[in-house]
């Protein structure tokens, strides 16, 4: 039954996770350790914390890996600046304490109050009054897809939805007013686009307000979570901060079943980088069959092609060691930070795991991407590119429909973000189903 739904959205969209002022810290031996026990925060609503060890990339439960629950002091939410000085300390830590298990994996109890998906989308609407109306995007459906199953389909979104504090920080949308950034609001926007689509997988980048926000509003609508953060993220320069952004990955409890977990930490040209993945096997509850889903973000900006490209090999070749001899088709979700033209994708394209981008399926023809997955304007100069993808096992998935994307007139002369769009990156979001006879890799 559901217990005072909108009473408990309301609860969850306007709560904080408490934070350590840094005067509390004291020395550096007691930020070490405080910042330890942070590295695995307490359970929301009762549930069993599990965590994700960098090194080995398997899931462990924290009963296991840290013994009885950790007390932290904490203070309220009185803002604690966490920009330079004190986001250089974080990452010292971080190196110091990265044979320690940090916070990824959430498993869930009995005691999570469920939420009705409908009335937090309603209340989205409501907290939303003041704003433009949205733009309205509808689904195309493949000239050649195939016959559709009797089973339903998987709908999977991708979205870099930008980091608060990047968006309010350091990105610098020269034509789009602060206002239309704050968090307050924008938090209803992007869960709108989500509550719109109600993806059975979602795959999400520059995510800094997991633990606050998106974890336990996800989870009470009947998601299973993961977050993996960037080990250095840019975040933690930027004054008034929400703790580093990473990849999420959430997908439907009652759909799926989680068999193995992956984390990985993306290396290039032989060394460890700041962008990571999440890898995870999945079983359909309907059909019993496996596949995997991986969500990543890549290094950004020209000029880095050869290190993208570099990411990307590793994480294709992790890819391969997870479904090696064992015929596991893929879902790979992603900003890749690269245009069709650049080397990692040619890789993916050409790879011997046989993928295909869904979004080419958009094209007369079939074989060319959308214009654009971004459109922003920065001092530089407006910026329009092709940067995020959805790749798939075409031997075991076959696209039955994709969400359009909005044309120039209706993203408007300010691009985006915007006050009816909360991110510079467009949401992708395909249907999927599983062939009935999949060929097997070659």
């Amino acid at each position: 039954m559901y217990q005072s739904p909108v009473r408990l959205c309301s609860t969850l969209l306007q709560r904080d996770i408490p934070v350590l002022c840094s005067s509390s810290l004291g020395s550096p031996v007691r930020r070490a350790a405080e910042f330890k026990k942070l590295s695995t925060p307490a359970p929301l609503f009762g549930h069993t914390v599990c965590t994700d060890n960098l090194t080995t990339g398997k899931t462990v439960t924290a009963a296991t890996a840290i013994g009885p629950p950790l007390s932290v002091s904490v203070c309220s939410r009185t803002v604690c600046s966490m920009g330079n000085s004190t986001s250089r300390l974080y990452s010292a830590l971080a190196q110091t304490l990265s044979s320690s298990p940090a916070p990824q994996q959430e498993e869930y109890g009995e005691h999570v109050v469920p939420i009705n998906p409908d009335d937090l989308l309603k209340e989205c609407k409501k907290a939303l009054l003041n704003r433009p109306a949205r733009v309205q995007r509808a689904f195309a459906f493949p000239r050649n897809n195939r016959p559709s199953t009797p089973h339903r389909p998987i709908r999977v979104m991708q979205w870099n939805i930008l980091a608060q504090a990047l968006g309010e920080g350091t990105d610098n949308f020269v034509h789009c007013p602060l206002d239309a950034l704050n968090w307050a609001e924008r938090k209803y926007l992007i869960l709108e686009e989500i509550l719109l689509h109600r993806p059975d997988i979602l795959c999400l980048q520059e995510v800094d307000h997991y633990f606050d926000t998106f974890q336990p509003i996800l989870n009470s609508m009947g998601y299973h979570s993961s977050f993996l953060p960037k080990p250095w993220s840019p975040c933690l320069d930027v004054e008034h901060n929400n703790g580093p952004d990473g990849c999420a990955l959430f997908f439907n409890r009652d759909r799926f079943e989680l068999v193995d977990s992956t984390n990985i930490r993306l290396v290039a040209m032989m060394l460890k980088t700041n962008q990571v993945a999440i890898a995870q096997t999945l079983r359909c509850k309907e059909t019993g069959r496996l596949f995997c889903v991986a969500v990543t973000h890549l290094k950004a900006r020209s000029g880095w092609e050869r290190f993208r490209s570099s990411q990307g090999s590793d994480l294709l070749q992790n890819l391969q060691s997870i479904t090696e001899g064992t015929g596991i088709p893929l879902l790979i979700c992603g900003d890749f930070n690269a245009e069709p033209t650049e080397d990692v994708y040619r890789d993916f394209a050409t790879s011997s795991l046989n993928l295909n981008s869904a979004y080419k399926l958009l094209s007369e023809d079939g074989q060319s991407e959308p214009p654009y997955t971004t459109w922003k304007i920065r001092p530089s100069g407006e910026s329009c590119h092709t940067l995020d993808y959805i790749w798939y096992s075409q031997h075991a998935f076959s696209v039955d429909s994709v969400l359009d994307f909005p044309t120039e007139e209706q993203i408007g002369p300010n691009r985006l973000p915007s006050y009816n769009y909360p991110s510079d990156h467009l949401s992708l979001v395909c249907d999927f189903s599983f062939n009935d006879e999949p060929d097997r890799l070659l």
